[in-house]
């Protein structure tokens, strides 16, 4: 696989002077943390000094993630203990703005806690398109997403939010985005200022925000995929992903009409209702589910 050299990337960022920040944002990964920052750690900091920096940024994990992720050789950070202003959210986007205070790197990749395969690949395959080619400044991952149901194991078939909700919506309203192979792939990588140039939904929103934005500054010419082979993870319910499906279409909806494609006649509410069965009656249940947003930390 190209960018597979670790050593190679290393004495190439030396060359140019760089320096490499990983940030693993975390909710209760006590099942995949470790190997994640056990292979970082021994395989890109002391093996070939590829990354400088290693840091899990946590939202409150209750299964031991932040003590399994310290001592397999992270540094580790609670969310709210960053930055604190008494308006502390929790969610994925708030965890990767929050990483951008911490960590020093003048290249920043992102990877998510719960790969179940991790190798290195998924950050040098990351980190080498920025490293060999300086006109690029963002490089997002794709990949096959195999899916575990209950009739078993299949090959494919993960990643049912960007086919059933994202890609269709893209498709109508940016179609320009559907280049983009998996849009909402945790996996990406870019100069420090790139991302700082934006701004965060504090939850699942924030990777479709970032295509859209970048989009919107004409950074596309300098976007790249890179083909991270396949990535396996825990499959969540359907409950979960209506939640991060929630999520999406309101920092989508803020979007369109913020981009002229739409006007909406009443406010979007935050309220996300669905229907509970427990096999003899219904129950509605209501929750809040609000996707606030963090300013870009130096706007363009």
């Amino acid at each position: 696989m190209r960018f597979a050299d670790a050593g190679e990337l290393a004495a190439i960022k030396r060359g140019r002077k760089l320096t490499v920040s990983v940030c693993i944002p975390t909710l209760d990964e006590a099942e995949t943390i470790r190997p994640i920052v056990r292979s970082i750690r021994e395989e890109l900091m002391e093996r070939h000094e590829l990354v400088d920096e290693l840091w899990v940024i946590d939202s409150g994990s209750t299964d031991g993630t932040r003590e399994i992720a310290a001592e397999a050789g992270a540094m580790v950070r609670l969310a709210t203990e960053i930055q604190p202003d008494g308006t502390d959210f929790r969610g994925k986007g708030e965890n990767l703005w929050k990483a951008l205070h911490v960590a020093k790197g003048d290249l920043v990749c992102f990877v998510d806690g719960d790969i179940a395969n991790f190798t290195p690949r998924f950050v040098t395959g990351l980190l080498g398109p920025l490293l060999t080619d300086p006109k690029l400044d963002y490089v997002k991952a794709f990949y096959e997403r195999p899916f575990a149901g209950p009739r078993g194991f299949h090959p494919t078939g993960g990643g049912r939010v960007s086919e059933i909700l994202v890609r269709p919506l893209l498709s109508l309203f940016y179609p320009e985005l559907t280049v983009f192979l998996q849009p909402l792939a945790g996996e990406y990588a870019a100069r420090r200022e790139v991302f700082e140039s934006l701004p965060f939904p504090t939850g699942y929103g924030v990777e479709l925000a970032h295509l859209i934005d970048l989009a919107g500054l004409g950074k596309f010419p300098a976007a790249a995929q890179v083909d991270l082979d396949e990535r396996i993870h825990r499959n969540r319910s359907d409950e979960e992903l209506g939640r991060m499906a929630f999520g999406i279409l309101q920092v989508l909806f803020r979007r369109l009409e913020r981009d002229g494609k739409l006007r909406l006649a009443t406010p979007l509410s935050e309220m996300l209702r669905a229907w509970q069965f427990d096999g003899v009656s219904l129950t509605e249940l209501a929750q809040a589910a609000p996707e606030p947003e963090r300013p870009a930390i130096r706007p363009t």
